[in-house]
């Protein structure tokens, strides 16, 4: 499983975090405090898409089976009390404006999809 944040949440916990005295040294995570498994993302993006996409594993892109973390999930308790920080979107709202985003042309030119990086 997961910890999935929208960019925007991430940008807006950095942004209470620089302007909270009480964050000053401190060792912070910043997520949603939730977690979905990757087939459960996958079965979520495909109906938000209304798709039939179907889910193919690539040998080549899985993980080496012992450098796989199986879960990940934020504990945010601490990042909402030393800034006050909520998140504003939930998974859905987030994916939402994710798809929103690489729908559009002129962004998705700007994406790398011939490529396995960031």
């Amino acid at each position: 499983t997961r910890d999935f944040n929208y960019v925007k949440d991430t940008c807006e916990g950095f942004i209470q975090l620089a302007m909270s005295e009480k964050a000053i040294g401190e060792t912070v995570n910043i997520g949603s405090n939730t977690e979905i498994s990757i087939g459960d993302l996958f079965e979520k993006i495909k109906k938000l898409m209304k798709s039939d996409v179907k889910f193919i594993v690539d040998q080549n892109r899985k993980r080496p089976e012992k450098s796989e973390v199986f879960r990940l999930v934020c504990d945010n308790s601490k990042i909402k009390s030393l800034a006050g920080y909520s998140n504003k979107y939930d998974l859905d709202a987030g994916l939402e404006e994710t798809i929103k985003w690489l729908l559009n042309p002129e962004n998705l030119k700007k994406y790398k999809t011939n490529i396995y990086n960031v």
